[in-house]
């Protein structure tokens, strides 16, 4: 293969963190903080592969946090973090990649330009670590007692990812076996590798405590908001169901349309298309062209969704209403939300759908046909 893996070490249970989920699961502005943090990697032109080494008891909600992206099989980790990073490691034999960069789950704010320059770093190195100076004053103490100042003159606070030439770090990690190291930049000095560093960031912040995951929350909410708003129609037609926010609802009637006629779905993803300024649902995908006949509507929302995080934004919220005499709504609305949640990698909890009627009022209330309006609010980085 050669080429470059990114290791993302996801084995640990997170007993500082606390909680019924390891931290690495916990929610981030609606999405996972292990997806996130993968989403950086994956993202990166300089990755070649991302393979992510889990607990084995963590599979199901590994399986459900990274529904959808293109990463490696998981490896299963060891009792200590360097036990997981050495049978990952292990892991990518077959594979053979020139480098590999070990990264923590757990620090889902990484810039992508700290992966760059580590990459860089590694042209000249065997090792690199992307790190940052300490600027406080260091104390040494005995219990509760100060008994000394400890010179901060070259001092470095280690992150990830760190960086390394494959081959080198998988032979420091077999022969360190059981050392009992922090990092692994230090299982490489141990092996007698020259490890260069790069600058990492304050932002990228390790998630151990509830303190921190807020902190990394304000991290992640700063940027330019923005509202975008949908409507659709769509006539009955003959049929025998319907299909709404990617649900086939059981009806009398169908809905006309060139694609799917999913008009919850269209509604949304005018929605979303409307708040990043990227025109709307024909303009994507016209209705002249064959491509689209009798396509399935997620397709469209999914490639919204993609176009949000192509500009490195998210989003926040999703509020469809569906207008309507027929079908019913409310037997089928946590299977809509839960559909619309999945095809955009999102948590449920920020995904809305409800339903009403016009009174009789109108071509809804005279049952020809349905109509969905949506808004979509969307977080975009800061552009100052």
């Amino acid at each position: 293969m050669g080429g470059c893996v990114a290791l993302v070490v996801a084995a640990g249970r997170g007993q500082r963190f606390g909680g019924e989920i390891p931290k690495q699961y916990r929610s981030l502005g609606g999405q996972s903080i292990i997806r996130r943090t993968l989403d950086v990697f994956l993202d990166h032109p300089g990755v070649d592969g991302v393979r992510v080494v889990i607990h084995p008891d963590d599979a199901p909600l590994y399986a459900e946090a990274t529904k959808g992206q293109d990463v490696l099989e998981p490896s299963f980790g060891g009792a200590t973090r360097q036990d997981s990073v050495r049978l990952g490691l292990e892991s990518l034999t077959a594979m053979g990649p020139d480098l590999v960069l070990v990264h923590d789950a757990a620090r889902p704010l990484v810039d992508p330009e700290i992966i760059s320059r580590v990459l860089k770093a590694l042209e000249s190195s065997p090792a690199a670590i992307a790190a940052l100076p300490v600027s406080d004053t260091l104390k040494s103490t005995t219990r509760e007692l100060v008994t000394g100042t400890v010179d901060r003159e070259g001092l470095w606070r280690a992150q990830t990812p760190q960086g390394f030439r494959y081959r080198e770090i998988l032979e420091a990690h077999r022969s360190l076996a059981g050392a009992s190291l922090t990092d692994d930049a230090a299982v490489a000095e141990q092996a007698g590798l020259s490890v260069g560093i790069v600058m990492g960031s304050e932002e990228n912040l390790k998630v151990t405590t509830e303190d921190d995951l807020r902190r990394a929350g304000h991290l992640f909410d700063r940027g330019d908001y923005r509202t975008g708003f949908g409507f659709d129609v769509h006539r009955f037609c003959t049929g025998d169901h319907v299909m709404l926010c990617g649900v086939s609802v059981p009806c009398d009637a169908g809905l006309e349309g060139h694609s799917d006629a999913d008009v919850g779905l269209h509604a949304l993803t005018d929605a979303i298309l409307g708040a990043i300024g990227a025109g709307d649902i024909g303009s994507h995908f016209p209705p002249d062209d064959d491509r689209w006949r009798d396509a399935a509507s997620e397709i469209f929302l999914g490639r919204a969704g993609d176009l949000v995080a192509a500009r490195g934004g998210r989003i926040v919220n999703l509020d469809v209403t569906l207008i309507c005499e027929r079908p019913k709504i409310g037997p089928h609305r946590a299977a809509m939300v839960h559909q619309i949640a999945e095809i955009l990698g999102l948590a449920p909890e920020v995904v809305n759908v409800k339903a009403t009627t016009t009174e009789r009022l109108g071509f809804t209330g005279r049952n020809e046909g349905i109509a969905a309006q949506a808004v979509a609010s969307i977080r975009l980085p800061d552009i100052a």
